[in-house]
């Protein structure tokens, strides 16, 4: 005769701690989850600040947070506010201006108003 029983489990007393195992993974999946799409996030706007910035990747990286800490704003916020711009061209003026002007301590940079007419 089979049983579905696993061994030790016969007191009901013994899935509390691993209910409270699977809710901690659960949790631990959506923080991953959040964490992987943050992450393309702020990759797509280091891409465009490479692009037209004209900085490499590692400088990218460095005028993303030095934005975001001048702006007192999360990164992933600035880097979504960054991809807006690049798709919509609407980026607040107080972002333009320090982005502007971080760009600037790795050369003179004049950022397009938005996307180019096709």
């Amino acid at each position: 005769m089979t049983s579905n029983a696993r061994p030790g489990n016969s007191d009901p007393d013994a899935t509390a701690p691993e209910a409270e195992r699977i809710l901690q993974l659960e949790e631990e999946v959506g923080q991953l989850k959040e964490a992987v799409t943050s992450h393309a996030v702020v990759d797509q706007a280091i891409g465009m600040l490479v692009a037209l910035g004209h900085v490499t990747p590692d400088q990218g990286w460095n005028v993303l947070r030095e934005v975001s800490q001048r702006a007192n704003i999360k990164l992933r916020n600035v880097a979504e506010l960054i991809l807006i711009w690049g798709r919509d061209g609407d980026l607040p003026e107080d972002i333009r201006v320090l982005l502007e002007d971080t760009l600037d301590c790795y050369g003179p940079t004049q950022l397009p108003e938005g996307p180019q007419p096709r």
